[in-house]
């Protein structure tokens, strides 16, 4: 068990969404977070309390969460110092990299002298097998984006919270380390092997009531030549019933690919569809989710109103307006 609170370690993160997996735990499970650590010239902060390994303890912070999720997911040499103090002053660590702690060895040895703990997150603690298409019981809802870091996660974190307050059967499924470190389990599927991907969230969504909604937490993006990969497994592995479209509209290229622009609603809408429904005949698009945060919430709220009216589909920032709407539209499914 990775023990709470944390202290979230920002590193030198070059920008905000590079510390997606700090705010994840931030704005869904707060309680767990005592403050932030960040080294020279990190550009992300979490507007909590910036502390030293010495004031987190003194705070209660048990576990430091490396809140970074870079490209390659590599632990920076420039690191390594800290977390090997944090680990010597009675820290455990907790990461959701690619790059594993217990590969490290100043960690490893540093946790031995310590008696200290290495999480590693973003590692299957299981076989899984391979997926067999086979219909399962239950229903299923999948957020797919237009881009990486849309706002996946929250779609399905919000929708789970409003159908929970009302009543309704439902989990959050983590197919992502932020997803895992704040649910507590999941499948860190970029980390499966490929064979094996989509048979791990057919595992992740088995056989349920016949009222039960898993919210699938998406990954990657159909349109994102580097991770599209993940996406298809979730697509086909999770069998949705309804697929919830998730857009950033600010971003002036995709995520790590300045030669990409984009693609529009719409193609997410068909190519999505038509995937899905390889292995869910009956799967329909039900909404449509837009991170409104790089908007005033008068241009947030335009956007959201010429959306709804040009594709004929609930359009919420569920985060900022809650996903009442977007529950709604599961109605008959």
């Amino acid at each position: 068990m990775i023990q709470s609170p944390y202290l979230l370690f920002l590193g030198d993160a070059p920008d905000p969404l590079a510390a997606k997996v700090a705010q994840g735990i931030r704005d869904w499970r707060p309680e767990f977070a005592v403050g932030q650590l960040r080294l020279p010239g990190c550009k992300a902060d979490m507007k909590i309390p910036d502390m030293t390994l010495d004031e987190a303890r003194a705070a209660g912070a048990k576990t430091l969460v490396i809140g970074v999720a870079n490209r390659g997911g590599v632990i920076s040499d420039s690191w390594m110092s800290v977390l090997v103090e944090a680990l010597e002053k009675g820290f455990d660590i907790a990461s959701g990299l690619h790059t594993l702690l217990r590969d490290q060895q100043p960690l490893v040895a540093a946790a031995a002298r310590a008696g200290a703990s290495l999480h590693d997150v973003r590692l299957p603690d299981r076989p899984y097998p391979i997926a067999n298409g086979e219909t399962r019981t239950g229903k299923r809802c999948l957020a797919v984006g237009t881009d990486c870091s849309v706002g996946k996660m929250y779609t399905a974190l919000a929708m789970e919270k409003e159908m929970t307050a009302r009543g309704m059967k439902a989990s959050f499924r983590a197919t992502g380390q932020t997803g895992i470190l704040i649910t507590g389990g999941g499948v860190p599927l970029d980390a499966v092997v490929a064979d094996f991907m989509a048979g791990s969230i057919e595992t992740l969504t088995p056989d349920n009531d016949a009222d039960h909604w898993d919210l699938i937490e998406g990954q990657g993006s159909l349109f994102h030549v580097s991770y599209s990969g993940v996406t298809m497994a979730l697509v086909h592995g999770g069998q949705p019933d309804a697929l919830v479209l998730c857009h950033e509209p600010t971003r002036p290229h995709m995520r790590g690919l300045p030669g990409y622009q984009l693609p529009s609603l719409e193609a997410l809408r068909d190519v999505a569809l038509q995937l899905a429904q390889v292995a869910n005949p009956d799967c329909k698009v039900v909404g449509i989710s837009v991170n409104t945060s790089g908007m005033t919430p008068e241009e947030g709220d335009a956007y959201l109103a010429s959306l709804e009216a040009e594709m004929g589909l609930p359009a919420v920032d569920p985060f900022r307006q809650g996903a009442g709407r977007l529950v709604d539209a599961l109605d008959g499914i």
